[in-house]
């Protein structure tokens, strides 16, 4: 019942008949859960990840370092003058995700989905997709379900770690997770919902991982609110009918290619890119009072 590929769940989903979601759910009875004991824990995050996509949007949250804090209400503020360029809808997934990566920050609650750097990406595509379109609470937990076969993919083809694989591996793991899951939701095929994966995860291609201090703040939140554009556009072109024309497969083999190629400086380490400008340099040592002389 396991698929360790995509062409292989899509096997599965066309053989049994069945959804990417509900494929992810008999996987996990075949762990000796419940159904409704893996409906209920799934349930659990999506209430972690409402609270924490919504928190920001009222709040000002500070990051433990003061780096970030505040982004996430700012947007939400911006959308009621109505001078938005992309509009609404795309504006308040963007602010939900930055909420999500302040609150993570400030070392409140998340869901790492997949990593803690990327927490932000799949709740702001699915809540603001389902509020959009007044979806369920159990659309919304199928939608997660959904996100969750397609992660496990990519963790055993590839990576979600930003540290072996760069920020393609977080922020482009989650993108493709959410555009898929959103694909699904909104009536999509499985291999509608691959491909719509595979195009977020070419879109980000080569992103590097340089946070500033080596803490996930900087520019990580950022990438959150872009991860979440990605992730909508991404499902927005399968569902009009555009797919990818290279497989899911043959994509994340890319992405994890291409993340073992970069040099360590760009994997997490903080040593490199954004993290080695003057101003992150500066930043670093601010945070962690080093002796500017030195």
């Amino acid at each position: 019942m396991f698929a360790s590929t995509g062409e292989e769940l899509l096997e599965i989903c066309k053989t049994e008949n069945i959804l990417i979601y509900e494929y992810a759910i008999k996987a996990e009875q075949e762990n000796g859960y419940s159904r409704e004991n893996i409906i209920s824990r799934m349930r659990e995050n999506l209430k972690v990840m409402q609270e924490s996509a919504s928190y920001g949007l009222y709040n000002e949250t500070k990051s433990v370092s003061g780096m970030i804090g505040g982004e996430a209400l700012k947007l939400n503020r911006y959308i009621e003058t109505g001078s938005s360029i992309v509009g609404s809808t795309l504006l308040i997934a963007m602010a939900r995700a930055l909420s999500c990566s302040e609150v993570n920050a400030s070392m409140g609650k998340i869901v790492a989905a997949p990593t803690a750097g990327s927490c932000g990406i799949i709740p702001a595509a699915i809540i603001t997709t389902a509020e959009k379109f007044h979806k369920t609470e159990e659309d919304m937990i199928n939608s997660l379900f959904t996100a969750s076969a397609l992660g496990a993919i990519i963790a055993q083809n590839a990576t979600l770690a930003g540290a072996e694989g760069g920020c393609q591996a977080e922020c482009g793991s989650a993108a493709a997770m959410a555009a898929g899951a959103v694909v699904e939701m909104m009536g999509g095929t499985p291999e509608q919902s691959l491909s719509a994966a595979a195009i977020a995860l070419q879109n980000i291609m080569g992103l590097i991982c340089d946070p500033i201090a080596g803490l996930v703040e900087c520019p990580c939140a950022n990438r959150n609110a872009s991860g979440v554009v990605n992730a909508l556009s991404s499902a927005e072109m399968v569902l009009s009918g555009i797919h990818s024309l290279v497989p899911f497969d043959e994509t994340v083999s890319a992405m994890y290619k291409v993340g073992r190629a970069m040099p360590e400086t760009l994997r997490e380490t903080g040593l490199g890119g954004i993290a080695a400008t003057s101003t992150g340099i500066k930043l670093k040592k601010s945070i962690f009072k080093v002796d500017s002389s030195k």
